[in-house]
């Protein structure tokens, strides 16, 4: 099996991005949920004890060290997701202007998060600081400001796909 992680800001594109490609028959995981991370508390060096949303490590290695045909696209993106790299044969950076983001995030109806200011404010942070360093370590970067079948294209040519 090849793995292939999909990952970039809120409103990047990510859920979109694998129902296109669950569409087109491949296999897709969006890890953002209890049954994949854990809330842990983390002690900056800096600053007061912080809580992550971070990938429960054991259950995302025995997803992807299963035995299966095909590809398997794996959405999400946590601070514990390198430790995984090596077991990616690509991680794809979804990008878009920051104003894109905003109308995604506030319409969509399947994830409440970014829309409250306090939440927008994190994430237009998480764009200045976080995204550069997915930039710097990812393999592909896709811009999601263009139609989302294009993106699938991208992202199947990521994986080395070449038809069924």
């Amino acid at each position: 099996m090849t793995n292939i992680l999909i990952t970039g800001m809120s409103g990047s594109g990510k859920s979109s991005a694998l129902a296109e490609l669950a569409r087109r028959g491949h296999r897709t995981v969006d890890t953002d949920s209890d049954e994949w991370c854990e809330w842990v508390t983390v002690t900056g060096q800096d600053g007061p004890p912080e809580r992550d949303w971070i990938w429960r490590e054991d259950r995302l290695a025995a997803l992807l060290e299963g035995r299966q045909d095909g590809h398997l696209f794996v959405a999400d993106c946590k601070s514990n997701q390198g430790k995984f790299y090596d077991r990616f044969l690509a991680v794809v950076l979804l990008t878009a202007p920051v104003e894109v983001l905003r109308g995604r995030v506030m319409a969509r109806e399947n994830n409440p998060y970014g829309k409250s200011a306090e939440e927008w404010a994190q994430i237009l942070d998480n764009v200045a600081t976080v995204e550069p360093l997915l930039r710097r370590s990812a393999s592909h970067v896709i811009r999601t400001d263009r139609p989302l079948s294009e993106v699938g294209d991208q992202l199947e040519a990521a994986a080395g796909f070449t038809g069924p």
